[in-house]
């Protein structure tokens, strides 16, 4: 079922999310203090390409200096990419069969928001972070 789920969410909305991450990414990197960004952005990229079957859980060892990448992220890309995922969700929600989708992206928006200080992992294995 996951297979599934992440194939007609590659169709529907996981490319176009996935190439703005990359986008973010990409203008991120531009500078030398923005390169940890653009490496969270390309590690989202992936997980908002095929969500179903991974989870983000926070990191033990993120510190303080995670907080304040995560602000600096909101302010850089962080809002942008989550009214995607919101607006995408909302979209997907229309159809009954989006709707299973549209949370996908609605669980996508914390992520999205604050991604320094967080892996991702299998769903089966949600306490295997490194």
């Amino acid at each position: 079922m996951r297979t599934i789920l992440n194939i007609i969410w590659l169709v529907l909305s996981g490319f176009w999310m996935a190439c703005g991450y990359v986008l973010a990414g990409l203008l991120l990197c531009v500078t030398i203090i923005g390169i940890p960004f653009g490496i969270a952005s390309f590690r989202i990229a992936g997980f908002a390409l095929w969500p179903f079957g991974r989870t983000a859980v926070p990191r033990r060892d993120a510190g303080a200096a995670s907080c304040v990448g995560n602000v600096l992220w909101l302010i850089l890309a962080g809002w942008w990419l989550a009214l995607g995922h919101i607006v995408t969700g909302v979209l997907l929600c229309v159809t009954i069969i989006g709707i299973p989708l549209g949370v996908a992206n609605f669980k996508l928006i914390p992520i999205s928001l604050t991604p320094l200080g967080h892996d991702i992992v299998p769903t089966d294995r949600p306490f295997a972070a490194r």
